[in-house]
């Protein structure tokens, strides 16, 4: 079997069906036409398997869904216009009134918004859980419990999640485990060897790694494939042709790039853990982020991402600190080739479990710049942040 380096290079294209061309072309489609009544009867019967109509998608999309379903090792993958839509689209997909969300309180903040804005004014009662909780998620469930959603690592606070452990759980029960694998890439976790269910990715960032576009993908085991393509081709959230087309070329390149933002992450944290100014390092490499054995034993890698705690600073100083910054551009989204520092605040975000810090946190993206230049823009931010206070 093909080491996922290669694969990378190798699925989702067909030099032979493109006279010899090596990437798959774009195709831009709304309609689609047929030659008989037969054909396109043939093509309404099974739209999600053939090119009936432009939002079912084209040959563009079917090669990086292909791409993304055989990298992750699930049964099929859907694209979608968003991260946020394939969250959505899954959502929608497996449950409805009266049924029971288990959602992880370290999620992504928007996912939060989702259960509390939308499933609630649809009757669906949503229960956050603290990410540590391994097995004894089975505890929460109840009869009406149809999805376990998990996020490893935990956004901005990098919480490491039990996987196997809460998929037997959810199992046992019948529900269904879903994972926003953003952070780790098909790389660096292969979530379906541990029990989950769907993986859900924001191909905004790692994948297509270039800050250009917004794309989601949902890869399903074969028992959620038609659930989830129905519902997410009916919410009309479909991806252009050139996004998908630029994400096939970015996942070509993730390899070598995801082996960067892990070295120049790693550097720059070790750096940062060093000084004085530092209270903790949220990197689930470093022994003392929550999950940290549980990242060993589960994940062949890190990428780039990763936030630090500082000790207790005004907000002046952090301001100062931040406004500084030469090579860290101050931005929401990460996994492009640019270097990205943001100041957040988990409080907010969290009801199941309390979030205590010694002073504000930071979430540091590192790109593909020189570490040297990146640690020498930041001592520089450093010397900001102390000046004020």
């Amino acid at each position: 079997m093909m080491k996922k380096d290669t694969l990378i290079t190798a699925t989702g294209r067909d030099p032979d069906k493109n006279f010899g061309i090596v990437n798959p072309p774009v195709y831009h489609a709304s309609t689609v036409t047929f030659p008989t009544v037969e054909a396109l009867e043939a093509a309404t019967r099974d739209p999600f398997n053939n090119v009936y109509y432009g939002r079912y998608g084209t040959p563009t999309t079917f090669a990086l869904e292909e791409a993304m379903a055989e990298l992750e090792g699930g049964h099929r993958a859907i694209a979608c216009a968003s991260g946020l839509g394939a969250i959505m689209a899954t959502l929608l997909a497996l449950l409805d009134t009266g049924d029971h969300l288990l959602m992880v309180d370290s999620a992504y903040g928007p996912t939060r918004k989702v259960c509390d804005l939308v499933l609630a004014r649809l009757g669906i009662e949503t229960t956050f859980y603290d990410p540590m909780i391994g097995a004894g998620i089975g505890e929460l469930m109840g009869e009406n419990t149809r999805v376990v959603f998990t996020e490893s690592p935990g956004s901005l606070t990098f919480e490491v999640q039990d996987l196997p452990a809460i998929a037997a759980a959810a199992h046992e029960k019948g529900a269904v485990v879903v994972l926003d694998n953003s952070w780790a890439t098909p790389l660096n976790l292969a979530p379906f060897e541990l029990g989950v269910d769907i993986s859900i990715h924001s191909a905004t960032k790692y994948l297509a790694g270039h800050s250009d576009l917004m794309l989601g993908i949902i890869t399903t085991t074969e028992a959620t494939f038609d659930k989830v393509r129905l519902t997410s081709g009916l919410m009309g959230g479909c991806p252009g042709p050139d996004d998908c087309y630029l994400a096939l070329r970015g996942l070509r390149t993730l390899g070598v790039r995801l082996a960067r933002h892990q070295e120049t992450g790693l550097a720059l944290a070790h750096w940062l853990k060093d000084r004085a100014d530092v209270a903790r390092i949220l990197h689930p490499a470093f022994e003392d982020c929550p999950g940290h054995d549980i990242w060993k034993r589960d994940f062949t890698g890190a990428s780039g991402l990763f936030s630090i705690v500082l000790e207790p600073r005004s907000a002046k100083a952090v301001a100062a600190m931040l406004d500084g910054m030469e090579r860290f551009a101050m931005g929401y989204s990460w996994g492009g080739y640019e270097s990205l520092i943001l100041p957040a605040d988990p409080r907010p975000l969290r009801t199941a479990t309390e979030w205590r810090a010694e002073g504000p946190l930071i979430r540091l993206h590192p790109g593909l710049e020189d570490a040297g230049d990146l640690i020498a823009d930041l001592e520089k931010g450093f010397e900001r942040l102390n000046r004020n206070g």
